[in-house]
């Protein structure tokens, strides 16, 4: 095969994988910009190369379509993966965590411990790791130290629209929090 041949090979097979469903002749022929007898010898060219042992891939013609697809032989490693876990489940801790900051951002990681009473810097950097919790600047304040806000990913994962979208707390339980905080407080300062 020639260079050209070769280039627009390449292109057909990220068009392809980038897709992930079955593209049309026409359509495919069109985004490589040549027409369709020409498009079929390279994607002939492109089945020819992964029937070699090494590809766990290939494309498979389907009435006026073709799509990028794994191998039969790949399934057992692909449902393997599937079947790990994509995220750890958040904890006890980390809700409570997400929950502080969903309710009061911007917050600084100073006022969440101010009311959990324990240190959240691991927690913190998990829930940044996960996704659902960004810097969103900075407090005008000795230190300058980081607000932080929740993210698009966290409303997607509780299904709210937005920040207006989560539950409101009741006002007796509110009550109730601030009893419990200020009794561990009073503990920690008698010992």
């Amino acid at each position: 095969m020639d260079a050209d041949v070769k280039h627009l090979g390449a292109a057909v097979e990220a068009i392809l994988f980038a897709m992930g469903e079955s593209v049309e002749k026409e359509a495919l022929a069109r985004a490589i910009g040549q027409d369709v007898p020409t498009t079929q010898k390279i994607v002939q060219y492109l089945m020819d190369r992964y029937q070699g042992e090494e590809y766990g891939l290939e494309i498979i013609e389907l009435e006026d379509a073709y799509q990028m697809c794994t191998k039969k032989q790949c399934y057992g490693y692909l449902i393997n993966i599937a079947a790990q876990p994509k995220k750890a489940a958040l904890t006890d801790v980390m809700m409570e965590t997400l929950s502080i900051i969903a309710y009061k951002q911007p917050v600084t990681k100073a006022e969440i411990e101010k009311i959990r009473g324990v240190n959240c810097d691991h927690t913190v950097n998990r829930l940044v790791e996960y996704g659902l919790v960004r810097e969103v600047g900075r407090l005008e304040a000795p230190g300058r130290p980081i607000l932080l806000g929740t993210t698009e990913e966290f409303l997607r994962s509780f299904g709210v629209e937005g920040l207006d979208g989560l539950p409101a707390m009741d006002p007796v339980q509110v009550e109730d929090l601030k009893a419990e905080a200020e009794e561990e407080v009073q503990l920690k300062l008698d010992v």
